[in-house]
């Protein structure tokens, strides 16, 4: 037997909640079904979490610049704050009662479980079945990557999860990957006073980006006393109970209490029952349009769509979806101006294309960049105001394909960026805007005059 709703919505993170709840304010019958917490990995372990610790630990470098610019200071760091403000203030110590009942409140019937495609239309949870007459938006999500390192298995290494759940700071952590979450977190740790090292297999941190923010994040996490592998991946980990022993492919050993895996992201579709409707269980992501519809009567939103592991991507495309589903205009999914931001400091803001992606897709690439500290606000910040714009234009068309803003809030200059490239601003209107003075965007200006 099998009972009978207008939508499913398998996964409750971000875009799955969002989609559920709309739908169900819009009148529909909605089931949402979440095995674990509802809102995903953003509100209890990603964003929000890890953005309170990185203010606390940007905190402390702050209160250590205070010499030779407002006189004196010293600090004591101390992370029991820092926890107790993750599991107070941001997770209810890992309760998600307030989400499921903020999505029941807008009539979504709510399903505690893992569920399973059985067929298109048709979801299994718990011993009963669900069948959608409109259809099922899958929202599952991804899972931490688990490199196949020799004895990595048996080891308690941590994922973001835990270093995040810690409520002691560990004496010294190693961390594979120098992806986003992994940098951040490393250089949180480090300022709380941990021992930290970061190895990376490709030659660069932060790889997906320019090569200029690679450079300029290893400089500030070598200043805050960060040792940086990069060209190298550990090929052997064990634990003798007490310690991590790491060995690289290069013959270094390294040794460390903690040990955070931070490699990636990717879906479990076998898990999901993907082949029951005929999508790939061993894809990397689940292939969608740009109504986010991956089949028949069948839409995914946010991470397992492979467009990024971003929450702003997975509410912009839930907002599709819903459109969809109710029939309602509106424009497709458009991702030229996807903006992302690395939340170390400097904070590393890009949208767009990178130089070297513009150049492969065969544009006439030009080229602007403006050093923050040779800006006028970068010069009166002084202490801290390490970081560059960098803008990507195609010259043919005189427009703004692609930009990154680092600096220490380069994420905020972002916007402006983004907007242009978004809205294909012309150059030369960029060129005679009025840039407020003096402030971080102003370097947009500065970068402009280096186009030409």
């Amino acid at each position: 037997m099998s009972e009978q709703v207008d939508v499913i919505v398998l996964g409750l993170g971000v875009g799955g909640e969002s989609v559920a709840g709309s739908l169900a304010e819009a009148g529909l019958d909605v089931v949402g079904i979440e095995g674990n917490l509802v809102g995903g990995e953003c509100p209890y372990w990603g964003c929000i979490p890890s953005k309170m610790a990185i203010r606390a630990a940007d905190l402390l470098a702050e209160t250590r610049r205070v010499d030779g610019m407002a006189g004196h200071a010293e600090v004591s760091p101390d992370w029991a704050p820092v926890a107790a403000r993750i599991r107070d203030e941001a997770t209810t110590d890992w309760n998600d009662q307030i989400a499921v009942d903020r999505l029941t409140d807008k009539g979504v019937r709510f399903v505690r479980g893992w569920g399973r495609l059985a067929g298109p239309g048709r979801v299994e949870v718990n011993g009963s079945t669900f069948e959608a007459r409109q259809g099922v938006v899958i929202g599952s999500g991804t899972a931490p990557v688990v490199p196949p390192i020799e004895g990595l298995p048996d080891t308690p290494y941590w994922t973001n999860r835990d270093a995040l759940e810690t409520k002691e700071l560990p004496e010294s952590l190693i961390v594979l990957g120098g992806g986003a979450v992994g940098l951040e977190l490393a250089q949180a740790f480090a300022r709380f006073g941990s021992r930290v090292t970061v190895v990376e297999a490709v030659d660069r941190l932060l790889s997906f980006e320019e090569p200029e923010s690679s450079q300029l994040v290893q400089s500030a996490l070598e200043a805050d006393g960060i040792g940086v592998h990069t060209g190298n991946s550990a090929t052997m980990v064990s634990h003798d109970g007490a310690e991590f022993a790491v060995t690289l492919g290069d013959g270094t050993d390294l040794a460390a209490q903690r040990m955070l895996v931070s490699v990636g992201r990717r879906p479990d579709l076998d898990a999901l029952g993907a082949d029951t409707v005929g999508l790939d269980p061993s894809a990397r992501a689940i292939e969608v349009d740009d109504r986010l519809r991956a089949g028949e009567r069948l839409w995914a939103v946010g991470d397992v769509t492979g467009r990024g592991a971003f929450t702003h991507v997975a509410t912009y495309q839930a907002d599709i979806v819903v459109r969809d589903i109710l029939g309602h205009d509106g424009p497709p999914a458009d991702y030229r101006a996807l903006p992302r931001v690395t939340f170390t400091d400097p904070e590393i803001g890009a949208v767009g294309k990178t130089e070297a992606q513009a150049r492969e897709a065969g544009v006439n690439v030009q080229v602007g960049m403006a050093q923050v500290p040779s800006t006028a606000r970068g010069w009166i910040h002084k202490a801290g105001n390490d970081g560059f714009i960098k803008l990507v234009t195609d010259a043919d068309r005189g427009v703004l394909i692609g930009a990154t803003s680092a600096g220490p809030t380069g994420g905020e200059v972002l916007s402006a960026l983004a907007v242009a490239v978004h809205g294909e601003v012309p150059l030369e209107k960029l060129r005679h805007m009025i840039y407020a003075y003096p402030t971080f965007h102003r370097g947009i200006q500065d970068a402009l005059r280096d186009l030409s």
